[in-house]
């Protein structure tokens, strides 16, 4: 079974944008296909997006993932007519066609989810460097410029999390889901306390590495002197 969130302005969900799904047993959470939503959306192992009317939209959707660094494979549900329209910029893993049947549907889901789990195997080092900071995933142990930080287990599966990807804005409430867990009744505000406590054993030289976006959560900034790191807008603190 494969964890699906279905983007679509449709009202009738994933049954009328692509009936097939509701033969198979895979789990579809349907959202608006808007960025808000898309910030606020659960984790999913694939990302379906309605292309069937809006194709612009469906890019913009793409791109916007792209640009957040969401590395979720993403398939395109389309009519007929947007089989001429779809390019490879847009972003997309794979395409399908609303009326395709539950075998394909199935097959394209499957493929998708294989190659993601194979290039997360290659691009997810057990040990990540960003600048004086080095993490060992598989020891559980951080250190800054070499020496070891006093980390609680959470406050090190918090920092791995964000280090896992840079650049891309998490809200309190995904945070609290991927790192804590399903089962974990606290309130969003034990993100905010971890937060100011990791930022307080990097210290103010590199606490800016756990950076705040106004308004909605945070993400990891790479320092400004790695390669790839980008200069906050003025917008973040």
């Amino acid at each position: 079974m494969v964890d699906l969130l279905l983007l679509t302005q449709e009202a009738g969900g994933s049954a009328r944008v692509l009936p097939a799904l509701t033969l198979l047993s895979h789990r579809v959470r349907v959202v608006p296909n808007e960025p808000a939503a898309l910030l606020e959306a659960p984790e999913s192992e694939v990302v379906l997006i309605d292309a069937r009317h809006d194709l612009a939209r469906a890019r913009a959707t793409c791109q916007l993932m792209r640009s957040t660094g969401m590395e979720v494979p993403v398939v395109l549900v389309l009519g007929e007519g947007g089989l001429s329209v779809v390019r490879p910029d847009w972003g997309a893993h794979d395409i399908v066609l609303a009326a395709a049947g539950p075998a394909e549907v199935d097959a394209r889901l499957r493929l998708v989810v294989g190659r993601s789990q194979l290039a997360a195997g290659d691009d997810d080092p057990e040990q990540i460097e960003a600048g004086d900071l080095t993490i060992d995933a598989s020891g559980y142990t951080a250190r800054l410029r070499g020496d070891a930080l006093d980390l609680t287990f959470k406050e090190f599966e918090l920092l791995k999390y964000l280090s896992q990807h840079p650049g891309r804005v998490f809200t309190r409430a995904q945070l609290l889901q991927e790192v804590w867990g399903y089962d974990y009744y606290g309130g969003t505000r034990t993100v905010d306390v971890h937060v100011r406590r990791l930022r307080a054993k990097l210290g103010p030289e590199h606490d800016q590495m756990i950076g705040t976006v106004r308004n909605v959560g945070y993400r990891f900034d790479l320092p400004r002197h790695a390669p790839g790191a980008e200069v906050p807008s003025a917008d973040e603190a």
